[in-house]
């Protein structure tokens, strides 16, 4: 693309988790994310996509579909998605109803994001399954078939509604293997570099090199999805992006929990190993004042090549949360345009 900004150029998008702190709950985080979505709509933000997680204390988004029908109807320009399904803990044939649904009430405003790892810990991927069986990613491709065979009438069941009403299908990827997939089918693929920093080039590259055009695509088109904390000064996005970072240690070490509030995190006891264990965690992403954020992101979009970016931001005080999407929003105006710039092909 052409200038020196890439993040003039590329559409911005949000990935939400609920996320639920010590000072609140579920039904306020739920309330949380309708407002960011009409905050950021309000800002020109292009996509709004929900992550789906079961069993955490602190994320509050284990049913996307639900969630993303609540805020396209909140919405109107937005598109709304998952980031994404975990393909694996459901029934291809129920993600099939569930976004046909979606797409017939929100014509051209949908998207489905699907991942191929259950997302969560064994005990719940096989209450979620209602099987004791072994559980296997190995059969991903043949899910994946059946889900598009619902929406394209090749299977022999019949998914009302979802014949005639497909939305986009994006595959989601933290490694190497579903970016091949994605090549392969010629589909638009979406990397998780805010947890899996260390693999998004040579994903992106393998993404690329595999790559076989498709009814959807005739080039590859890929998204990379960064943790992102913006605040006024930079002083004060360390001090909110802290919970965060105590949550990622804390799921490490199995005792996951609500977001904590700054304070709790900076009250915290760390030893050595857990302040080494957070640097590292801190140094994939964007934390800081609007300048240092400029050139983190600059500098991602440069090397990835991406032709989206969506950015996710875990704070615990949601005016923060609203503020940093904005001064987002504020970077890719003053890159040297007034008002986002989408893509050619609305994928």
């Amino acid at each position: 693309m052409g200038g020196m900004s890439r993040l003039r150029d590329v559409p911005l998008s949000v990935l939400d988790l609920a996320p639920v702190t010590t000072a609140t709950d579920a039904r306020t985080a739920l309330a949380h994310t309708r407002e960011l979505a009409q905050h950021v709509e309000q800002l020109g933000y292009h996509r709004f996509w929900l992550a789906e997680h079961h069993n955490m204390p602190g994320i509050a988004s284990s049913s996307p579909a639900i969630l993303i029908g609540h805020v396209a109807a909140a919405t109107s320009t937005l598109r709304v998605g998952s980031g994404g399904v975990m393909l694996p803990n459901h029934p291809p044939l129920v993600v099939a109803e569930q976004f046909g649904t979606l797409t017939a009430l929100h014509p051209d405003r949908i998207d489905l994001g699907i991942g191929r790892a259950p997302g969560t810990d064994q005990r719940t991927a096989r209450a979620l399954r209602r099987t004791e069986g072994p559980l296997s990613v190995d059969d991903f491709p043949q899910q994946l078939s059946e889900l598009m065979g619902y929406f394209d009438g090749t299977e022999a069941l019949s998914a009302v509604p979802a014949q005639g009403n497909k939305p986009p299908v994006w595959l989601l990827g933290s490694s190497g293997y579903s970016a091949q997939v994605a090549g392969l089918l010629g589909l638009p693929f979406a990397f998780a570099h805010h947890f899996s920093a260390e693999n998004t080039i040579p994903a992106l590259r393998l993404y690329r090199e595999r790559f076989q055009p498709s009814a959807v695509l005739a080039e590859p088109h890929a998204m990379v999805c960064a943790s992102a904390i913006i605040a006024d000064t930079e002083e004060h996005a360390r001090w909110i992006a802290a919970p965060q970072a105590l949550a990622f240690l804390r799921l490490r070490q199995n005792r996951p929990g609500p977001l904590a509030t700054p304070q709790e995190a900076a009250d915290h006891p760390y030893t050595d190993i857990d302040r080494l264990i957070i640097r590292d965690r801190l140094d994939s992403q964007v934390i800081g004042d609007p300048k240092t954020a400029r050139d983190q992101l600059e500098q991602l979009l440069a090397d990835t090549l991406a032709d989206e970016l969506m950015v996710t931001t875990m704070v615990a005080d949601q005016s923060d949360r609203l503020r940093s999407y904005e001064l987002l929003a504020e970077l890719a105006a003053s890159s040297g345009s007034s008002e986002r710039v989408k893509t050619e092909v609305e994928v």
